[in-house]
Formats: structure tokens, C-alpha cells, sequence
């Protein structure tokens, strides 16, 4: 049970961890809520499938690849990182019940297991990317909810009107990270979806947009929390890094991408 409070808005109210148990097994809301922005996730996927020329049959094969392959990223990005905390007791790596999950290494996973699976499958995977990013944009706003109720994934200490406070945030007020980026996210998806429908000029153009998006948030966000993942060399904090090399190569192949149509379009007319 975590008491919230964020007192420059006059909000104060309580959360428990357990939405309910069945004898000795608990269901936490953090899975709940996830749960809930995959299934709202894979809706609209589903419902983009036709648009997208996709067949479903071989999409909903890449997104079981997807989901065991998210789940075994997030969870050894976050070891590799944390190896210190592993390394003399390599049998807890498989207690992902205790925590210890990481976005970005369930994306890598998560990508490459379905990318791998829609290989097999035959599936356009630029086209099936455009859908994921999107769909991630839904997973990964709705998803963050769940850092609210386990008090977790905040930021530094801030005077602003909206600040945190809680138990394990010592009962100073803090930033909210977990709320900047789920209205990133839910707006991202937004916008995105209105230039899928307006300007989509090239398969696999909404996924590069969802890289600098994304990428772009994260790397300025990060920089307020105070649970990152850290290198070992120069301690600087990983997810920055990636987010910052995403949104490099995201506007590089988008710009690259968009010159080919442009061009393509030139040579029709001209023909």
C-alpha cells in the first residue's frame, strides 16, 4: 500500500500493489495495466491488418514471437546492466516475478523475435513495423500507468505544481516520469495515426517516425529519473545513449526514404 499525494494540485489518495488474490497467488494491477495496453494495442492492430495488406494468420504467429521474445529482452537487457546484482546469484535472473524489466530490451526482443517470425511467414515486414510502432505508442502510454501504483520509474526533485510524493520517494515531491511519457506516447500515437491515414508515403515510414518520437522523449526524460541503467565504462546512462543513436538513424533513413519516393515520383512524370 503507497500513500500519493500530489500537493500542489490538492490530489491525495491510496493504491495497493494487489488487485486481488486467489488463496496464496496475487494479481498485481502493474500486469493488469499492461495487459490491458497490449490488448488495446493488438486491437488496433488487428483493425489495421486489412489497410496494411497483412495477413492475419501470419501476423498474430510474429506477435506470439514478439511477446516471449519481449519478455526474455527486457528482462536480460536489464541483467546485463545490473550484472552486479546477478553475478553471485545467477538463479534469480529467472525471478522476473521479484522485477526488473527493461523497455527498450523488450523492443530489441520483442522486434527481432517478430521480425524473424514474419521472415518465415512471408510478411511485409516494413508494413508490419508501421503497425508496431503504433501499436507500441498504445502499449507504452497505457502501460506506464502501472509505474504509478508500484511508485516507481520517478524523477528527481522538482517545485512544480504536478510533483509526487509518496513513500518511496522519501516524501520530497518529484517529477512523474512515468506520466510525461505516457502522454507522450498516447499523443505520439495520435499524430501518428492521423499521417498514416494523410501523408504514409513508404512502408515502414510510421516506424521510423515511432523511433524519433519515442527516441526523441526518452533521451530528455531519462535524464530525470533517478533509476537508470548506467554503462560500466563512463558512466553515462544507457537508455540516452540508445535513444539518442534511435532518433540519429530514425531522421537518417526517413530522410533517405522520402528522397527515394520524391525521386520515384519525378521519374513517373516524367515518363
Amino acid at each position: 500500500m503507497y500513500n500519493i499525494s500530489f500537493p500542489g494540485l490538492g490530489l491525495k489518495f491510496s493504491v495497493n500493489r494487489v488487485a486481488f488474490s486467489m488463496g496464496d497467488f496475487n494479481v498485481y494491477w502493474y500486469g493488469i495495466i499492461i495487459g490491458v495496453g497490449f490488448i488495446l494495442a493488438l486491437i488496433f492492430a488487428i483493425r489495421s491488418l486489412k489497410r496494411y495488406k497483412i495477413n492475419s494468420d501470419s501476423f498474430f504467429d510474429c506477435v506470439l514471437a514478439g511477446l516471449v521474445g519481449g519478455i526474455i529482452g527486457a528482462r536480460l537487457y536489464y541483467v546485463a546492466f545490473r550484472w552486479d546484482a546477478y553475478a553471485d546469484n545467477p538463479m534469480e535472473i529467472f525471478a522476473v516475478h521479484n522485477g526488473g524489466l527493461a523497455i527498450y530490451g523488450g523492443i530489441i526482443g520483442g522486434l527481432g523475435a517478430a521480425c524473424i517470425m514474419a521472415k518465415i511467414k512471408k510478411v511485409n515486414i516494413p508494413a508490419m513495423l508501421d503497425i508496431g510502432g503504433m501499436g507500441f505508442l498504445i502499449g507504452q502510454g497505457i502501460g506506464r500507468w502501472g509505474n504509478l501504483i508500484n511508485q516507481e520509474a520517478f524523477g528527481t526533485p522538482t517545485d512544480l505544481p504536478w510533483g509526487m510524493v509518496s513513500e518511496n520517494t522519501g516524501g520530497t515531491a518529484v517529477h512523474p516520469c512515468f506520466f510525461y511519457e505516457s502522454v507522450w506516447c498516447l499523443l505520439g500515437f495520435g499524430i501518428l495515426y492521423f499521417i498514416s491515414r494523410k501523408w504514409r508515403k513508404f512502408d515502414g515510414q510510421m516506424f521510423l517516425l515511432y523511433m524519433i518520437w519515442y527516441g526523441f522523449e526518452r533521451m530528455i526524460v531519462e535524464g530525470l529519473r533517478t533509476d537508470s541503467l548506467y554503462t560500466p565504462l563512463f558512466g553515462l546512462r544507457v537508455s540516452q545513449i540508445l535513444s539518442g543513436i534511435i532518433v540519429i538513424i530514425g531522421i537518417v533513413l526517413l530522410v533517405i526514404n522520402l528522397k527515394k519516393v520524391k525521386a520515384q515520383g519525378e521519374l513517373h512524370t516524367q515518363y
